[in-house]
């Protein structure tokens, strides 16, 4: 009986040990959990306060004017120049031009999602939020002010059918 009695206590012994280990293991798991939904609150709530810190300093700060010409006067399907490059965290201003006769489109998606843009303007109208694609007419200006954020090469093209596959291509790389 002493041994079936030390048999039971050791039973008793173990299986209390086991829920002890599993409520300690939920409540780790909560914690877990309860810790990565902060952290990812934290990064959401970041960014809105990263484009607000960006918008105060760097608006003192001069912009770095680049000058791209969609096409040509001979009406070469053509970016000039085809490859640009921006610092990660500096202030621009991206003048783009149309001196052709017919109408381009600067298409760069994966890039305009990785910067911040402060304005986009074409004659009387100033443009603020995303932008993702600009239209220019013959003859057309427009400038785009914006601060890189996201390092990475990124591609440039006219989407106008027949533009991209006929050499109206370009790539966009921003360096940290």
């Amino acid at each position: 009986m002493k041994t079936y009695n030390h048999l039971y206590q050791i039973v008793i012994t173990y299986l209390t040990f086991l829920t002890i280990t599993c409520t300690w293991l939920q409540i780790l798991r909560r914690n877990y959990v309860i810790l990565t939904l902060l952290l990812s609150l934290n990064f959401i709530v970041a960014t809105p306060a990263i484009a607000a810190n960006l918008s105060g300093d760097l608006l003192k700060q001069p912009a770095t004017e680049i000058t791209v010409s969609l096409g040509n006067s001979a009406n070469e399907l053509k970016f000039e120049p085809n490859h640009l490059e921006f610092l990660a965290g500096k202030r621009y201003q991206l003048r783009l031009t149309n001196p052709s006769q017919l109408k381009h489109y600067f298409t760069a998606k994966d890039f305009a999602d990785g910067i911040w843009t402060q304005k986009v303007q074409a004659g009387k109208v100033e443009i603020k939020g995303a932008i993702h694609e600009l239209e220019l007419k013959p003859s057309a200006e427009a400038e785009w002010v914006f601060v890189p954020l996201k390092s990475g090469i990124y591609g440039l093209r006219c989407s106008i059918p027949g533009h991209t596959e006929a050499g109206m291509t370009g790539e966009i790389a921003i360096k940290s």
